[in-house]
């Protein structure tokens, strides 16, 4: 009796006159037969493991007529292996046949400018594309990558000097912000010190308006002594006579010490005599 050892991670597909019988996991397992057994057993081994595949660089027309070429990786797993082996003469032919399809629909359909700007859409929608395909002949699809992406030469000239003026003018923008920001602080430095002299300017005129507003309380205040003063003279002046004559003697005493001269007439020394 014949054995068969499948090896870890595979399965072994068992054939009998060519047609499939048992699917074997990892082991050792007998084949049957015997001396007059005429029936005719294969075992074919599948690998359950993720695996990846590398589809080549396709030349590929972009919607706007460029031509790039492209190479993807895709990373899938069998999942099913008697769908695999059954469904499709070559699953892996079929993976890459699919993948290839995919990829050209999805980029004949985008400018090129779509494609550069999101490498990662490429892989998405070649992924979502192929991975219901696959799941019908036991193939899951986990991601598809974008390996390479190839332009003609002169477009690759004239990328890099599209690149070269886009680093050019985003530096230029970053210089412009820095300098902008450094005209807003300016500015905010100015309004700041503008406003601070302001303040300045603002509590010297209080206060130089509270000091002439003392100054006038004290004037008013003497103005008001001096005419209380005044009033007071002038009604004792007026109970006491003898006062505004005595009052008139040192005016014109005050006179002749100054050097001053004057007349008297009788008439005021009659007066001066009354009010003795």
């Amino acid at each position: 009796m014949s054995h068969f050892v499948v090896p870890n991670a595979h399965v072994g597909l068992l054939y009998v006159d060519g047609v499939y019988e048992d699917a074997l996991p990892p082991g050792r397992h007998p084949l049957g037969g015997g001396l007059f057994d005429r029936k005719v057993r294969r075992v074919d081994l599948v690998d359950l493991r993720e695996r990846s595949l590398v589809i080549k660089g396709q030349e590929i027309l972009t919607r706007d007529k460029v031509a790039i070429r492209v190479s993807l990786l895709v990373y899938f797993e069998v999942v099913d292996p008697v769908a695999a082996k059954h469904h499709v003469a070559d699953y892996e032919a079929r993976i890459y046949e699919d993948v290839q399809l995919a990829a050209r629909r999805f980029l004949a359909s985008r400018d090129l400018d779509a494609i550069l700007s999101d490498r990662n859409e490429i892989s998405d929608a070649v992924r979502e594309t192929v991975k219901d395909a696959a799941q019908g002949y036991g193939v899951e699809i986990h991601r598809a990558d974008v390996k390479d992406l190839v332009f003609p030469g002169n477009l690759k000239t004239i990328m890099n000097q599209v690149l070269e003026t886009e680093r050019r003018a985003e530096a230029k923008l970053i210089q412009q912000r820095k300098d902008i920001e450094a005209r807003k602080l300016a500015a905010r430095a100015d309004e700041e010190a503008q406003r601070r002299r302001l303040e300045a300017e603002r509590e010297r005129l209080h206060l130089e308006l509270e000091a002439e507003k003392e100054r006038s309380a004290a004037e008013l205040e003497r103005q008001r002594v001096a005419l209380r003063a005044e009033v007071e003279q002038a009604e004792a002046l007026a109970a006491h006579p003898a006062l505004l004559k005595l009052r008139q003697l040192e005016t014109l005493a005050t006179m002749a010490r100054s050097g001053g001269r004057f007349v008297v007439g009788l008439k005021d020394l009659e007066l001066l005599e009354d009010e003795r």
